[in-house]
């Protein structure tokens, strides 16, 4: 079954999106596809493939230009010192890298985490350009198994990218397993605005605006009507601070920005 309306999905679908839920069913979610969980990370992979040339580009103009605020919100949010070690998983283009690189200082080192190469070869000419090029490094992996050993970082991060993980939980694991006792933790992601009129007028633009302009300005409308779709079937912020406190997170906290369409959730590994 593929749904279709641009509607806001209840409290049992977001919960098939969990690792248990996955794994009983062997069926994962890209959007409103439905596969076998095995067949997600190619998806994904062929998603990313086709949007990493105009990332950046089509999320300034989608956004307005906001995204920028919001990234710089979370960093600030983090409470980063000089000299702390960062993961940025599902990194990307390093924008939350070069951000956090401000505040860690030269002796600060940030890691930029992703499984899509396409997307760190996007990264790397504007981290050049910067004057944090030596401080960030880019890696490429799976979210799922961070190869890193325990208390490797001081701070791990993640930027509207968990929510294309195939097991969420297991990411999330895995961000608490290599944070230093105390490291803080930072989830930034998509979720429901808050006022219905506001909601609405955000769902047409995202269920038709966003598709349209995607196929205008790069070729790919079917990308542009992914996003949309794998928003509202992610969880809602007092879900997600449940997960986080279950998976073993301390004193988590979560902030709306701009009516809800963004939400930050900050924690501490205790």
């Amino acid at each position: 079954m593929e749904w279709k309306t641009p509607r806001w999905f209840d409290a049992a679908d977001r919960s098939a999106q969990l690792d248990q839920h996955i794994d009983r069913t062997d069926v994962a979610h890209f959007g409103y596809r439905r596969m076998p969980t095995a067949e997600k990370v190619d998806w994904v992979r062929r998603h990313f493939n086709r949007v990493a040339p105009k990332y950046d580009l089509m999320n300034t103009l989608l956004s307005f230009g906001i995204q920028y605020a919001w990234k710089r919100a979370a960093i600030r949010m983090m409470g980063l010192s000089p000299g702390d070690r960062v993961l940025d998983v599902c990194g990307g283009t390093a924008d939350l890298s070069i951000m956090a690189s401000r505040r860690t200082g030269a002796d600060g080192r940030c890691v930029v985490y992703d499984i899509n190469r396409a997307m760190l070869q996007a990264g790397q000419p504007k981290v050049r350009e910067t004057p944090y090029g030596e401080r960030i490094q880019f890696v490429q992996g799976d979210a799922e198994r961070i190869p890193y050993p325990e208390h490797s970082f001081d701070a791990a991060m993640v930027g509207f990218g968990i929510r294309n993980v195939t097991h969420m939980e297991q990411g999330f694991r895995e961000m608490h397993r290599v944070l230093k006792p105390g490291g803080t933790f930072m989830c930034l992601e998509f979720s429901r605005p808050v006022n219905p009129v506001f909601r609405w007028l955000y769902d047409m633009y995202s269920f038709y605006a966003m598709p349209f302009l995607g196929q205008l300005l790069a070729g790919s409308a079917e990308s542009y009507s992914c996003l949309p779709e794998t928003i509202r079937l992610f969880h809602l912020p007092d879900e997600m601070s449940a997960i986080l406190t279950r998976i073993g997170f301390r004193d988590v906290h979560y902030w709306r920005l701009t009516n809800g369409i963004a939400v930050v959730h900050v924690g501490r590994k205790g």
